[in-house]
């Protein structure tokens, strides 16, 4: 009886000790994957593999997935996935879990992690997720803090980004980097394209466990090359995930600031090369560039840009100044090619586009308004530019007010310094079904000083200029707009020097020309010009053209086309104190814009022409000259003109008793 009741009690020990033996000889882990890549499905709602699963108890156990994959959203191939590993590592503190039910992960580490980034024409893209709670689980579970990690590392990750509508396809290794006595460092580099070009980056960041430590500050040190633009970003970030706490300083450089719209998502127009720094922040979102300074080509700038992305599109507000401007450094903001010939730094390419500009029959700009940019965001622009460069400039200085607002540009104005006196420009253009623009603008010039303008050719003289104009048009360039346009335009100036007014303003060589097929000495001086236009369909017409000197009289009549930029006016001299000698043969101002010609008028043609200009002098229109208003005084030798020209326009009373009978 004894014998059989030992037996039976090693029977009963014995078959657990087998089966915990055989367990533990044929135990896996791999049991439990099924499980857990239920359980991350579930989370992240796409699929989840694992190959193999280990798991190292202890207090502190060791789990690690190998062969780990996250596959791409429905309508994305199987291969490449989104994200895989070859092995994922995490140390898993029991002792705390047991304790308050805290997860807490002293490290995780992942060795060559993979992420492949993916874009579509058709907007669809694999890096959204949906993350849901876990079936089952409510309100407050999903409010449950997540793990707290003590440290990641990241061995030879690599990821692969390719977005179509970016025009972007590149490359970024990524690994963290030990630092003694800190948390290791993230560390990438980039290269491929974005945006159609080239691209470089190298980035040296903190621990990337500390991006959500907001008592620490996060730094940062970026360096990279798009094409021909360099930005680089060096400071710390107090709560990098919010971006708050900033204290950047950044740099931008390339050969044209239209580069940047891809880099930073903010439209800019065609420039030479430049280089802007400054400091950066992030405020109430709105990210935020000031105390920036650099250089335009050979203009200086500095001021501040707060660019906010909260609306369906971008809204800019820069607030920029000059001490000195090179207008020309501007011109890409009205369609020209900006700079010049010998601004420095400019790439081939850009100085090839120079000499196609120089050689083009066009003064006016033609280049199509770039709709889709000036409608990619709202603007808010304030300039001053406190001098103009240039030894035959006539301006001072300039200030500009413009908003866009959804592709409406707003003028409120634009305005040239030119001695005392301003010339200033309001008005709006707005976008037009099909294309282009529908302009509204207003031209004033008052009380411009002659003495400025004639400054610029080193001759001096006296008095002012003013005048307004009017402008309606439409088209896609600026060419277009005044080459169908309609409105009016008339100028006055009293005072001053012939010889140089005609210098200074049409150039030394077509000047001086001008002058001697005119007949007037040089440095006659001016005692009343008056020019009053009409513009229809483009065509300008003279309605008046007089100008009166302390020995002649000048009258003119005639077109400027500025659809063709081609020049038609009839000009003729007449001594105030006629000889036998004196005999004026009327001249024709042809030729275009760029490149005018002067010719005599001879036989029938000289006699058409001189009776049609000798027509602007006798009867001068009632309302030409409101002098007061465009600030050129009173009591002007233009006023008496016009005081002779109405009464020539008035027919003769008959007399007192005539009248009566």
């Amino acid at each position: 009886m004894a014998g059989r009741r030992v037996k039976r009690w090693l029977l009963w020990m014995g078959a657990p000790l087998l089966a915990v033996a055989l367990l533990v000889a044929f135990w896996s882990w791999d049991w439990f994957i099924p499980l857990v890549e239920a359980r991350a499905r579930a989370a992240v709602g796409r699929p989840v593999h694992i190959e193999h699963l280990h798991v190292k108890l202890g207090r502190v156990s060791t789990v690690t997935a190998e062969g780990l994959r996250v596959g791409n959203p429905s309508g994305f191939p199987d291969d490449p996935p989104f994200a895989e590993a070859h092995r994922a590592t995490a140390q898993v503190d029991v002792g705390a879990f047991l304790r308050s039910r805290e997860i807490v992960l002293p490290s995780v580490e992942l060795d060559r992690p993979v992420v492949n980034v993916i874009g579509r024409d058709d907007g669809s893209r694999n890096y959204e997720f949906d993350f849901a709670a876990p079936s089952g689980e409510g309100a407050e579970a999903s409010k449950a803090p997540g793990p707290r990690i003590g440290a990641l590392r990241i061995n030879d990750g690599k990821a692969r980004v390719a977005i179509a509508w970016l025009r972007s396809d590149f490359e970024v290794d990524v690994k963290t980097q030990d630092r003694e006595g800190q948390e290791p460092a993230l560390v990438a580099e980039a290269r491929g394209t974005y945006a159609g070009q080239s691209i470089e980056a190298q980035m040296t960041g903190g621990a990337i466990l500390n991006l959500r430590d907001d008592r620490e500050s996060w730094p940062v040190d970026l360096h990279l090359r798009n094409g021909d633009t360099t930005f680089d970003l060096k400071g710390t970030l107090r709560e990098p995930l919010k971006l708050r706490g900033a204290d950047l300083r950044v740099e931008f450089a390339g050969k044209d600031m239209a580069d940047l719209t891809p880099l930073i998502g903010v439209p800019f127009p065609k420039t030479p090369p430049f280089r802007l720094e400054g400091k950066a922040d992030y405020v109430e979102g709105r990210v935020r560039l000031f105390d920036a300074e650099g250089k335009i080509g050979r203009s200086d700038i500095g001021g501040s840009l707060t660019v906010s992305t909260a609306g369906s599109r971008p809204d800019v507000t820069a607030d920029l100044r000059s001490r000195s401007v090179d207008l020309a450094d501007l011109g890409g903001l009205i369609g020209t090619q900006p700079g010049r010939a010998n601004t420095p730094g400019q790439t081939p390419q850009q100085r090839a586009a120079q000499a196609r500009a120089e050689a083009n029959p066009k003064l006016l700009p033609t280049t199509p308004v770039n709709m889709p940019r000036l409608t990619a965001a709202n603007v808010h622009l304030r300039y001053r530019a406190e001098r103009i460069q240039g030894q035959g400039m006539p301006f001072d200085s300039l200030s500009a007010e413009t908003d866009i607002v959804d592709g409406v540009v707003s003028l409120h104005p634009v305005s040239f310094g030119i001695g005392q006196g301003r010339l200033t420009a309001t008005g709006t253009l707005t976008p037009q079904e099909g294309g282009g623009l529908r302009a509204k603008i207003e031209v004033e010039l008052r009380r411009a000083d002659l003495s400025r303008l004639l400054g610029a050719t080193g001759t001096g003289g006296a008095g002012t200029l003013g005048g307004v104009a009017r402008l309606e048009g439409s088209g896609r360039s600026l060419s277009e707009i005044l080459g169908r346009g309609n409105g009016e335009a008339t100028v006055v100036t009293v005072g001053g020097n012939i010889s140089s007014l005609l210098v200074d303003l049409s150039g030394l060589q077509f000047g001086n020309a001008l002058l001697s097929a005119l007949g007037i000495p040089a440095r006659e001086s001016i005692e009343c010009l008056i020019g009053d236009f009409a513009l229809h369909r483009g065509t300008l017409r003279h309605r008046t053209l007089l100008l009166d000197t302390d020995a002649h009289v000048v009258t003119g009549a005639g077109a400027l086309d500025l659809g063709r930029e081609q020049l038609d006016l009839r000009l003729r001299t007449d001594p105030k104190q006629p000889t036998v000698a004196s005999l004026p043969t009327p001249i024709r101002v042809g030729g275009t814009l760029k490149n005018p010609a002067i010719q005599p008028e001879l036989g029938e043609a000289a006699a058409r022409a001189g009776a049609a200009v000798g027509l602007g002098l006798l009867f001068p229109p009632l309302a030409l000259l409101p002098t007061i208003q465009l600030g050129v005084g009173e009591n002007s030798q233009c006023e008496r003109l016009q005081a002779v020209g109405e009464r020539r326009r008035q027919p003769p009373q008959a007399p007192e008793g005539a009248r009566q009978r």
